[in-house]
């Protein structure tokens, strides 16, 4: 049975919804302003409740690449509001589409629409609830955020102030509610509400997204796990490739578009390795290696199967020595998580090659796999890395929370 508190959080999101499907782009961006002032405003309160969650992480012993995802400072909020003035200068997808006519006389015109009620349930991230809120917000979508227990003093203040701000600005009461009870049977019934939920978006860890998968009967957009990628071939040009790897690992190691798997040419491994080997250990990096890489470098630890399954998270690099291209795109069939890969190469016709066979979101060629975000590729903020393929895949912006409805105009058309 589902709780009643629960199902009032339903029932608002969707009278919310029935609404912003035909709020105008200039109320949506009005709303959305107000939101970018409001979290400035509010700047102190947001730091003393993201203090109590950085503090209960920290004597938890939760790992440090996880605390760096979960605290806020003042140069981190005015990011995630210049964030919300970015989706503001986007284009609202909502309304657009083509029109046709069939030789009846029949006008068919494509238009996209909201999704309606998206409900997401991610991790210890807090700029995931405005980021999800903005892009909800301006593709006319309510939303209901459940983040992680982790976050949650964050997440309330977050939540009040930007509800409040969206509502005063003349969205209707209900469009951003933050679920605050932690009780994972919450969860569960959040999960079940067809009724009153259009969408569930799940963004973390493999383990909660593969809970949503599992067990829920609203439509999942599944955002996948990172388990990317860099292949060095032996025609890289190694000043470029120990720049990409070194970001790839090290500038935050805690998120899903880090690189956790480094594929080496053999032709290159003694002269290579070495070199990219001294540059990871100045950044306290842990090499899991294959055999051979442990021969090329002493220091490095032996790798196991989980090594080349299972996402770090953390400076923890795995390394394996791969005869030629063919054997490293085999490797990243059998273990990649379709995120994001990379390959290294100065050779035109490997890199054509890669971009053609490897299955992934987003194939770079001598580029940082930390590219793969929705900010990053101009989306303003994302809604979450899609690894599936069915509506969505990659960085998912605002066309991505729309879909699609037709409108017909007819003279008195009939079926014969």
């Amino acid at each position: 049975m589902i709780q009643q508190e629960l199902l009032e959080i339903g029932k608002r999101a969707k009278q919310a919804a029935r609404k912003l499907a035909y709020a105008s782009t200039e109320s949506k961006n009005r709303a959305l302003l107000a939101m970018a002032e409001a979290l400035l405003e509010n700047e102190q309160e947001i730091l003393q409740a993201n203090t109590i969650d950085v503090q209960a992480a920290e004597n938890k012993g939760i790992k440090k690449s996880l605390i760096n995802r979960l605290r806020l400072t003042s140069e981190g909020i005015s990011n995630i509001s210049n964030a919300l003035k970015e989706v503001i200068s986007l284009r609202d997808p909502v309304g657009e589409g083509e029109v046709w006519t069939r030789p009846n006389g029949l006008r068919i015109q494509q238009t996209r629409v909201p999704l309606g009620v998206v409900a997401m349930i991610y991790e210890a991230r807090p700029n995931v609830t405005v980021d999800a809120a903005a892009l909800c917000l301006k593709s006319g979508n309510s939303v209901i955020l459940r983040g992680g227990s982790e976050a949650l003093e964050s997440n309330k203040v977050l939540a009040k102030v930007i509800a409040q701000a969206a509502e005063e600005s003349g969205l209707p009461k209900g469009c951003i509610q933050l679920i605050t009870e932690t009780n994972r049977e919450w969860v569960q019934q959040l999960m079940r509400m067809n009724n009153f939920v259009d969408v569930i978006i799940p963004r973390g860890g493999a383990g909660l997204i593969q809970t949503v998968v599992q067990n829920a009967t609203v439509p999942v957009i599944e955002t996948g796990t990172g388990m990317c990628h860099a292949f060095v071939d032996r025609d890289a040009d190694y000043e470029k490739a120990i720049a990409i790897i070194i970001n790839g690992k090290t500038q935050n190691p805690g998120v899903c578009n880090a690189l956790e798997t480094l594929l080496v040419d053999e032709p290159i491994a003694e002269d290579f390795l070495p070199r990219i080997g001294e540059e990871l250990k100045k950044h306290q990096v842990v090499i899991k290696g294959c055999p051979r890489s442990c021969e090329i470098l002493p220091f490095a630890l032996p790798a196991e199967e989980d090594d080349w399954i299972l996402e770090h998270l953390d400076l923890i690099l795995s390394v394996k020595v791969v005869p030629n291209l063919d054997a490293a795109l085999d490797h990243i069939y059998q273990y990649s998580t379709k995120h994001s890969e990379t390959i290294i190469t100065e050779n035109y016709s490997k890199a054509q090659r890669f971009l053609k066979e490897v299955d992934a979101a987003a194939a770079y060629v001598n580029a940082s796999t930390r590219f793969t975000d929705g900010g990053r590729f101009g989306f303003g903020a994302e809604i979450g890395i899609s690894t599936q393929k069915l509506h969505a895949r990659g960085p998912m912006g605002l066309k991505e929370l729309t879909t699609i409805k037709y409108i017909v105009y007819g003279d008195g058309q009939i079926v014969t």
